[in-house]
Order: C-alpha cells, then structure tokens, then sequence
C-alpha cells in the first residue's frame, strides 16, 4: 500500500467522470418479487480523467506522470487521490455525545441519511463538542485509520470535524497510452481508476 498522491497537473479537461458503485445480490421468485442483499455499505467510485496537454520539455508534466503510473506497475499498487469537488468537509456531524462514548470514527455525508466513514486523512483543522474546538493532543487524538479518540467522554451535544481528505485508488488497467499531438506536447484520452474513502481499495 503506497501513501504517494497522485499529481496535480495543467491540461486536466473539465467532464471528469465520477461514478460511485454498489453491488447488491437479486434474486426474483416465481411471483414476481424482488429479493435484494446489498453486499456493500459504502461504494467504490471509478473516475475517469481526461489530459488535453502533457507537456514533456521544460515542464515535464508528462514525465510526472509517466512516472507515477510506472512506480504503481499499472493497476498493482494503489496511492492517495484528491478529488478537488470531494476532498473537504466543514462541521461534518460524526455523532453526539452520550457522556460514555470516547471514539467516533470520521465521516463524510453528501445527503441526508447517508455517511461513509473516512480513513485517508490529509488535514484536521479543527474537531467541535456542542460547537466548541477540542484541542489535538490534549482533548483528542485521531488514529491513521480516521478515528478520534477523546481523552474523556465528551457529556453533551454533537460532535464535528473540519478537514480534507484523499480518495484511495489504483489504475484500474496495466496500460496508460498516451498520444503525441505535437513536440513535446501529448494528451491523454482516458486515465481509469478506481477508489474508496477506505484504507484498501
């Protein structure tokens, strides 16, 4: 498992595609209806990114990013990704004090009733009880895993978190081509990968 972040580079076109999936189990009995497990409680998203310009004289934005994908070994290894309309949360309610409890694993929630938990942190900028910031270290610490562990159980209100977040994720092919339009200058049509708000992917 790499920690590596994947490069910010010029020449990302705008109509990324973002797809979030879930798999659920179906089976129809002979009346008509339906029977559904779902097997997963969070998705996997795949993203798909187009380069319009890669350059690979002076600025060697080719080079970074030929590179990257050869030190993942195409889909084998996986790295850390920030995706610039997902990767940030500000007063994300991860739960509500109950006097007892003294973990509370970070969440991310894009509507309501839904959260997933988030594991890749990239930046805490504050934790509130009841709208007050707690203070890293002395009221809190946060595992590698994304969980915050109070000293002392918080007694009462709720509980958020503001900070940023990565995507892990791996190429999901062996091959990344890439297309000369002039001298060092090359697009590329389709970068794939697939991700999760999770440690594995």
């Amino acid at each position: 498992m790499s920690n590596a972040i994947f490069p910010a580079l010029p020449g990302l076109t705008w109509g990324t595609d973002w797809d979030p999936q879930f798999k659920t189990k179906m089976q129809a009995a002979t009346s008509g209806k339906e029977y559904r497990a779902s097997l997963m409680s969070s998705p996997v998203y795949s993203f798909k990114l187009k380069y319009e310009f890669l350059r690979s004289a002076s600025r060697q934005e080719l080079q970074t990013l030929f590179g990257f994908f050869l030190a993942r070994r195409g889909a084998f290894d996986n790295f850390l990704y920030s995706f610039p309309d997902d990767c940030a949360v500000t007063d994300q309610f991860i739960g509500m004090a109950t006097g007892t409890q003294t973990n509370f694993q970070l969440v991310r929630g894009l509507s309501v009733g839904f959260a997933e938990p988030v594991q890749n942190i990239n930046q805490i900028v504050n934790v509130k009880v009841n709208g007050v910031p707690m203070a890293l270290g002395a009221d809190y610490t946060v595992s590698a895993t994304g969980l915050v562990m109070f000293a002392a159980a918080p007694s009462a209100g709720s509980i958020t978190w503001s900070g940023s977040y990565y995507y892990r994720a791996r190429f999901t092919k062996d091959n990344l081509p890439f297309t000369s339009m002039m001298r060092f200058i090359y697009e590329c049509k389709s970068l794939e990968m697939i991700a999760s708000l999770g440690l594995k992917i």
